[in-house]
């Protein structure tokens, strides 16, 4: 190890949504501080959930986050629908899996291309990249663009879908917006092809450190809105155990909370996911995998978007078919009488960061009595943490721009969505 004094401040790291600090003290050759601190202000939203109709708490749930609305609000109405014991019909389960996919390729898309490009092409974020790599601009606008319009035309709007609603669809797409959007999909198969070609030109980080990986896991599909919850370490769980996966605890340098399984930490996302579900991936998506030489297991955290890279191929492919089963089906539009009755449920979705889940107790009203929401982002916390713990020695013999810079491509690898903790620290009032 090098007998360098070290200090490094970042505050905040940049190119991710939220606030989080890296603090590092080196001393004479020895680490005394190594530590990823998350200093994001309170939501409450579990809090402010109490008391509110059924009917509202799908879309209130939806604002934890500008990125992963839609699966917040799937989340929330699977946990709604368990408590109710409502049945969602086909042509409601395929949208909604058509919606997930949406989602994916917006956040992927958004993640690869915008916060994670510009560390290994040399700049400080996408704004240079216009004069030298105009071509990979236009095609991440371009792929953004037609993911948002699929989320729009299935949910009513990009961001915060207004048509999803407890047991189906309070409006359905037209048939001729279906169409278009298949077509336009599979037009951009050639661009989805570049943008493999592209991040198989870049050189990721030789790094590993094996964990334990948490998501949700089916046999005859790539699993974001319905499967096992799963892990690699323990293998799968029932729905309403997911207390005893997550396991959250308190750490001094967080305001949220970290979670932890059978190890230290484990990882969501989609690496997790790949590690997990590699063989129910689509044709297409494991031939990406092999260009982009990322084969399951990987325990390299900086291959987290590779992997996003692998499930834009993947999502691509599964909205396609979907639009074909729905086009085949036809929409019919349903009339679902919901009566509310007290119970609990719990709603588990794969959002881009990973596993989601969403617990309610109603009253016999129909209102919010307890929520519980935990988020993808603070589950990889500590798994954050213990990564950095292992690569700052590794990278020791190097300039101070260059270890920070490794430092923050890290974090960066995880796409954390900083401000989208739901609770925070148990505070007690003392009179």
């Amino acid at each position: 190890m090098s007998s360098q004094n070290l200090s490094i401040n970042v505050h905040h790291v940049t190119r991710v949504e939220g606030h989080g600090d890296i603090e590092v003290n080196l001393k004479n050759g020895t680490i005394e501080k190594c530590s990823w601190n998350v200093v994001e202000a309170p939501r409450f939203f579990e809090a402010f959930l109490q008391g509110r109709p059924y009917k509202d708490v799908n879309h209130i749930t939806s604002r934890i986050c500008g990125i992963c609305s839609i699966g917040h609000q799937l989340a929330s109405l699977k946990a709604t629908e368990a408590a109710m014991g409502v049945k969602i019909s086909e042509q409601t389960r395929l949208l909604r899996k058509l919606l997930l996919h949406g989602e994916n390729l917006q956040s992927h898309v958004l993640h690869t291309y915008f916060l994670v490009a510009p560390d290994f092409l040399g700049v400080g974020s996408v704004f240079p990249l216009v004069k030298t790599h105009k071509d990979v601009v236009v095609r991440a606008l371009t792929l953004k663009k037609l993911a948002n319009d699929l989320c729009d035309v299935v949910g009513g709007r990009t961001v915060h879908p207004i048509r999803c609603k407890v047991g189906g669809f309070s409006c359905l797409p037209k048939t001729s917006e279906l169409e278009q959007t298949r077509a336009r999909l599979e037009a951009a198969r050639p661009e989805i092809d570049k943008t493999v070609e592209l991040f198989a030109t870049l050189t990721i980080p030789a790094f590993e450190r094996e964990t334990e990986y948490i998501g949700l896991y089916a046999k005859t599909e790539y699993p974001l809105y319905e499967g096992e919850l799963c892990s690699s370490d323990a293998g799968t769980y029932k729905d309403e155990d997911y207390l005893a996966v997550t396991n959250e605890y308190i750490v001094p340098q967080s305001t949220a909370k970290y979670t932890r399984n059978k190890r230290e930490s484990y990882m969501a996302g989609a690496l997790a996911r790949f590690n997990l579900n590699y063989a129910s991936l689509h044709p297409k998506a494991k031939k990406a995998a092999a260009a982009l030489n990322l084969k399951a297991p990987c325990h390299n955290p900086f291959m987290i978007s590779v992997a996003q890279v692998v499930e834009i191929v993947d999502s691509l492919e599964n909205a396609i078919a979907l639009l074909d089963t729905i086009l085949k089906r036809g929409l019919q539009e349903e009339a679902l009488e919901v009566k509310p009755r007290a119970g609990r449920g719990v709603g588990i979705v794969e959002v881009p960061r990973g596993i989601l889940f969403h617990d309610y107790t109603y009253n016999e009203k129909g209102e919010i009595v307890k929520a519980n929401c935990i988020i993808p982002t603070n589950q990889n916390h500590a798994n954050i943490q213990k990564d950095m713990e292992k690569f700052l020695p590794m990278i020791l013999d190097k300039s101070q721009d260059e270890i920070r810079l490794g430092l923050e491509m890290l974090v960066r690898a995880y796409d954390p969505c900083i401000s989208c903790s739901t609770h925070y620290l148990d505070v007690k009032f003392i009179a």
